[in-house]
């Protein structure tokens, strides 16, 4: 390789790596509702702002539009994307049908013991996130779930699942400050490590279906007094 070559191909690392860099930063300031639902987002002032070209921006917002947290309009202008009770039910039944699914599995490994610690972990980790921002917390609370799901050794329903993390981050915006801090607790999420290190994948399933219940109608509920007033 000649070193005309080496230097491109170091250039284009840094071109990923930056582009990755505003995609998490934008994936940050919707998640934190720093980009309301809503948002009209237009690639000049927001390529500006962020000292990125047209193109490296178009890339990202390709991708969260991809995600679920954009939407386009008629006229092809992305904003950020504003989420429906019908949708939040949605959400919450798909996420409920394929963790549920993964936690069954998981209490039948026979390796279970060892499966368990890996769990633990990710909830060490949710509860860690609750003393440095919403936007970590929302990414340990998505890592959490991503390990039940990991843990069934099911790469397709792992693959279901993270096409659906996108929606679930809307979701939690969509919730309001207060009422994702309170569904994502660690709290909240323990009963089901509990739940599966029992073996019992009834009890693991009935669990899953309680916090997933409470957590989709407190979001609902808060979503509907909003429309209310």
């Amino acid at each position: 390789m000649t070193m005309e070559a080496q230097f491109r191909s170091l250039g284009s690392i840094e071109r990923v790596t930056r582009r990755e860099l505003i995609l998490d930063r934008l994936r940050s300031a919707v998640t934190s509702g720093e980009l309301a639902p809503g948002t009209h987002l237009a690639e000049t002032e927001l390529s500006t702002s962020l000292g990125v070209s047209r193109g490296t921006l178009r890339e990202a917002l390709r991708h969260l539009e991809e995600e679920g947290l954009l939407s386009k309009d008629a006229r092809g202008r992305l904003s950020v994307r504003v989420v429906t009770p019908a949708e939040v039910r949605e959400i919450f039944d798909v996420r409920f049908a394929l963790e549920s699914a993964a936690a069954e599995v998981v209490c039948e490994r026979e390796d279970l013991a060892d499966v368990v610690p890996q769990l633990r972990a990710a909830l060490e980790r949710l509860e860690e996130s609750e003393d440095v921002g919403i936007a970590e917390q929302v990414a340990a609370d998505l890592a959490f779930h991503e390990a039940l799901c990991t843990a069934s050794g099911n790469r397709t329903l792992v693959e279901s699942w993270r096409r659906v993390s996108g929606l679930a981050r809307a979701v939690i915006t969509a919730a309001g400050r207060e009422t994702a801090i309170a569904n994502m607790s660690a709290a909240r999420h323990a009963p089901i490590v509990d739940a599966i290190a029992s073996g019992d994948a009834a009890h693991a399933r009935e669990v899953l279906r309680e916090h997933n219940t409470s957590a989709r109608d407190n979001i609902v509920a808060r979503m509907e007094a909003a429309l209310a007033r």
